[in-house]
């Protein structure tokens, strides 16, 4: 490559618009990086937390017990605060002895409530890695327009078209274009890769609101059960009051 031609002298004989399009390009590009290595991490903890739970979840230890431990953990996440999310409001509406089917609609709504603000946390970036995957090329081509105007622009103040004469506007025109791609691409397989990731983690979390309020249900109908038969005494009324008819 001449030296004229290289890139370093491209990048810095540049005119001052395209020298902010590559600056804004690069920022860009850093901090889609930053990004992608703070999501990858997130996620990959995220993932270990919840198995980890879910195997204390499922070891058949009692759910009041695995409560009263996840109350004192003071960074509670995952399908940890989802857990302590719902579990609180079943407490809460069994003290106020609710109907049945409001306590499980009520835990419903909460586990639910702490599924939504949990995967806003974990997915968090994803938007702006969206935006650099979709802005930075055509940012990139207007570096390059600008270029290409430039140099066609200085090649009608000379006497003799040549190509010599276009080449270094046109080069960073193109230097431009190919740090928008730079920037782009990763931003946009690191989108799909970690909006998969967390599709994923939100099925499984959303699976275990499901069967923790199945258990919360066979939980509440066994315990209203114990009850009645330990206390038949509501069952007396409609008893007496049927032997005064037949007694009449």
């Amino acid at each position: 490559m001449p030296e004229s031609l290289n890139i370093i002298d491209l990048i810095t004989q540049a005119s001052l618009l395209v020298q902010i399009v590559m600056a804004l390009l690069l920022l860009a590009s850093l901090l889609s990086w930053v990004i992608i290595f703070r999501m990858s991490a997130r996620l990959g903890t995220a993932k270990n937390f919840d198995q980890q739970f879910e195997t204390w979840f499922w070891s058949g230890e009692d759910l009041a017990k695995l409560y009263q431990g996840v109350q004192g953990s003071p960074d509670r996440q995952g399908l940890e605060q989802i857990f302590y999310v719902g579990f609180s409001e079943y407490l809460r509406m069994h003290k106020k002895r609710q109907p049945k089917d409001d306590i499980i609609d009520g835990v419903e709504r909460k586990l639910r409530v702490g599924l939504g603000r949990q995967q806003l946390l974990l997915e968090s970036g994803l938007t702006t890695l969206a935006s650099i995957g979709s802005v930075a090329p055509y940012i990139g081509l207007f570096g390059t327009v600008w270029g290409i105007m430039n140099a066609f622009l200085g090649l009608s103040q000379t006497e003799q078209a040549t190509l010599a004469a276009v080449a270094p506007g046109i080069a960073e025109a193109l230097i431009a274009t190919a740090m928008g791609l730079f920037a782009a691409i990763p931003a946009v397989l690191a989108y799909n890769h970690f909006t998969a990731k967390s599709g994923r983690l939100y099925e499984s979390r959303a699976l275990f609101c499901d069967e923790m309020t199945g258990m919360l249900q066979r939980e509440t109908s066994a315990e209203r059960s114990t009850n009645r038969e330990n206390n038949p005494s509501s069952e007396a009324p409609s008893s007496a009051s049927q032997s005064q008819v037949q007694g009449r």
